[in-house]
């Protein structure tokens, strides 16, 4: 049985199935997990969803920035962006059986190990704190009224934690650390205007892996949607993103039986870039 971990795949169905095809897996015996943003910019979702759906329970997704704007732009709460490759979704016949497994999908997994995650982990979360905020936004997403939710997700602030946060100003802050985060202060402060690599972080701001004191400090963290990060390996912190759908790769990491190490498979991707900054 192998374990593999794969990063933003974001409607990149033919370099998918080409990863799939080098890493040998088999749904029988093989397990998937992918780290968000399974749809839009790239352009086949459609394909990446229905791909995912059938593996069944040989792959487990957590969400990302991409995948809720796909929930909000389906239910008229955010409406499309010009680079948006969402139409074959949004007009397929079984586009509510695809919406309805979606929203099902976790914030957080922790398995074998490693704690998977779309963006990043508030330097104030420990691992319980951690399982315990994707479970909050899980609920709600899962909810009889989660539209509701929708309407209220979007915005920047509050930009810092606080236990004593509540309804949609909590919930903000939850998603925007697990589906947005990249930068933050000391203090857990979240910037979100900055999608360059780590060495032109603001003045003040930095990698939320390399806050002082962060409390999953230990716990092996992985994490997608930062493609212009680079190289961030190490015991604790494994980047996965390596823009598939910028003209990069697709990268998948084998989790080994030591704590903390992968070994990581790449296929290239040469399809044409969809205009559009990344996010």
């Amino acid at each position: 049985m192998a374990l593999y971990m794969i990063g933003d795949v974001q409607g990149c169905d033919e370099p998918l199935g080409r990863l799939l095809d080098q890493l040998d897996f088999s749904p029988s015996r093989d397990t998937l997990y992918l780290l968000g943003d399974l749809v839009n910019r790239g352009p086949a979702s459609l394909q990446v969803l229905r791909r995912l759906m059938a593996l069944q329970g040989s792959a487990h997704c957590v969400l990302g920035n991409h995948d809720l704007h796909l929930l909000a732009a389906a239910h008229g709460v955010r409406k499309p962006h010009r680079g948006d490759t969402l139409d074959d979704i949004l007009t397929a016949p079984d586009r509510d059986t695809m919406l309805d497994w979606l929203r099902q999908r976790p914030m957080a997994l922790f398995e074998h190990g490693w704690l998977m995650v779309h963006a990043g982990v508030l330097p104030q979360w420990d691992l319980a704190d951690t399982m315990a905020r994707a479970q909050e936004l899980q609920s709600a997403l899962r909810s009889p009224d989660w539209t509701a939710f929708l309407q209220q997700m979007y915005g920047n602030e509050p930009a810092l934690w606080s236990d004593s946060l509540k309804g949609a100003d909590r919930l903000r802050v939850v998603v925007n650390a697990f589906t947005r985060l990249r930068l933050c202060t000391a203090q857990g402060v979240m910037e979100f205007d900055s999608n360059e690599g780590a060495d032109r972080a603001p003045a003040g701001f930095m990698p939320w892996f390399d806050v002082p004191g962060r409390r999953t400090a230990g716990v092996p963290v992985a994490f997608g949607h930062w493609s212009t990060l680079g190289d961030a390996r190490r015991e604790d912190v494994l980047a996965l993103d390596t823009g598939c759908v910028w003209g990069g790769c697709l990268t998948a990491a084998r989790i080994l039986s030591e704590p903390g190490q992968v070994e990581r498979i790449a296929v290239r991707c040469e399809q044409a870039q969809v205009p559009g900054q990344r996010s």
